[in-house]
């Protein structure tokens, strides 16, 4: 299972993107293709990458039509190169045209996320900094966004507002401090969850610090007092996790991780990506 229990919910959100997309029928294909026409479609990379997806086009195809054949010939997680043919997909031509567009669609989106994962993953080539994603994912994709987050060799922040307490800055003003956000919290959750604090100064870091935070965020920090702070946190709580975050870019990521912090959290892994470029071009009808 390629999403960690997430299919039975993918089934459910491929039918309805299909709906959106096919609506009463592929007039463009009913119109111009023989009812009973088959062909073998290939799909093929059109740029370098980081492949992702696979699973997820092979179900759009079984959606639409059960007796569509898909062969996939990479896996999630490959290095591509422009040229590769990653699946193909026989039976059907109009079933093929069908779930053409979402498949690619879903293809191109996680693969372009995956490759610039694999990116900044590459930019911490020998540091211990865990890189991981934010929130920031496109509304009704984020398990998918998460699991090209993954296989481009990154790690998964929270998954929502649910499964962690994440204080900040907004959360400090309406409880009136670090302290009161801290001790309110931790009066409510159960022991097995974390409270992470989000700081933008030393001040910060050190009320986070005596509040008794599991993780602090430094937000925005210069790198010079970026350093001081992990000096500060590690002197008075080693085993407090140090998070940095904030307009992070492969030009800045190295120096951020050199200050010393245990993970790096980026926004731009999933809102800030360009799709590769991956294509379906049918070969003629399909051989019996």
């Amino acid at each position: 299972m390629i999403l960690n229990g997430y299919n039975e919910a993918l089934v459910e959100s491929i039918r309805g993107w299909l709906r959106e997309d096919v609506g009463s029928g592929d007039v463009s294909t009913q119109s111009t293709i023989p009812a009973g026409h088959e062909s073998k479609g290939i799909i093929h990379a059109k740029q370098e990458g980081i492949v992702c997806g696979i699973p997820v086009a092979r179900l759009v195809f079984e959606i639409v039509d059960p007796a569509l054949v898909f062969t996939a010939y990479v896996q999630d997680g490959e290095r591509i190169s422009k040229g590769t043919v990653l699946a193909t997909v026989e039976g059907s031509t109009h079933s093929i045209l069908t779930g053409e567009r979402l498949a690619l669609n879903l293809l191109q989106r996680l693969s372009g996320i995956a490759t610039r994962t694999r990116t900044y993953v590459d930019a911490l080539e020998g540091l211990g900094t865990r890189l991981v994603d934010t929130r920031k994912t496109t509304p009704g994709h984020r398990m998918l966004e998460k699991y090209a987050v993954r296989t481009g060799g990154g790690h998964n922040h929270r998954f929502g507002l649910y499964d962690a307490v994440m204080i900040k800055d907004n959360h400090i003003k309406g409880a009136g401090g670090i302290a009161q956000a801290v001790g309110r919290a931790r009066a409510q959750i159960p022991h097995t969850m974390t409270i992470e604090v989000e700081v933008e100064s030393l001040e910060q870091t050190e009320e986070a610090l005596d509040a008794g935070a599991d993780i602090i965020m430094l937000d925005n920090m210069p790198a010079d007092l970026m350093r001081e702070a992990v000096k500060r946190i590690k002197a008075k709580a080693p085993h407090v996790r140090v998070e940095a975050s904030g307009n992070v870019t492969l030009n800045t990521i190295r120096t951020i991780a050199e200050s010393g912090v245990d993970i790096i959290s980026v926004g731009r892994l999933t809102y800030s990506f360009e799709s590769l470029d991956i294509s379906l071009d049918l070969n003629g009808k399909k051989e019996r």
